[in-house]
């Protein structure tokens, strides 16, 4: 029997790999791993449903602030119309300054003259029209 160890080591050892399956990816394992992804990013999504159900469906820094209107000047340049508490701030938007162009007291914009509702850039334009003392 001791004569048999040192036999088995003479063995060729690429001859026992043979037995051995080749190695390769099975299809269970490529479904397996789009499981687990699928699963990580439904944990995602459902994650940024929660949260924004907890904040009561409002976005991320809003407080009481809304953006009624806006107008673009050009490409970097634009005037919004915002909704601060019980008023409306028209604001100038430009590349590295934000100022306040005029304030309003909350309420709807007046009528235009066809009879319905005018838009931002209209109002705008008949305040810019309006000759300053």
């Amino acid at each position: 029997m001791p004569r048999l160890i040192p036999l088995f080591f003479t063995l060729p050892i690429p001859a026992l790999a043979a037995e051995v399956a080749a190695p390769g990816i099975s299809a269970s394992t490529y479904v397996q791993a789009a499981l687990a992804l699928a699963l990580i990013v439904g944990l995602l999504a459902g994650a940024a449903w929660l949260a924004r159900k907890v904040s009561g469906g409002k976005g991320f820094g809003q407080g009481g602030m809304r953006v009624i209107g806006g107008v673009a000047l050009g490409p970097r340049e634009r005037i919004m119309l915002l909704e601060v508490g019980e008023e409306w701030l028209v604001i100038g938007i430009v590349p590295g300054q934000i100022r306040t162009l005029h304030r309003l007291a909350k309420g709807e914009l007046p009528a235009a003259e066809a009879g319905g509702q005018p838009s931002f850039a209209q109002w705008l334009q008949r305040i810019g029209e309006r000759k300053t003392p």
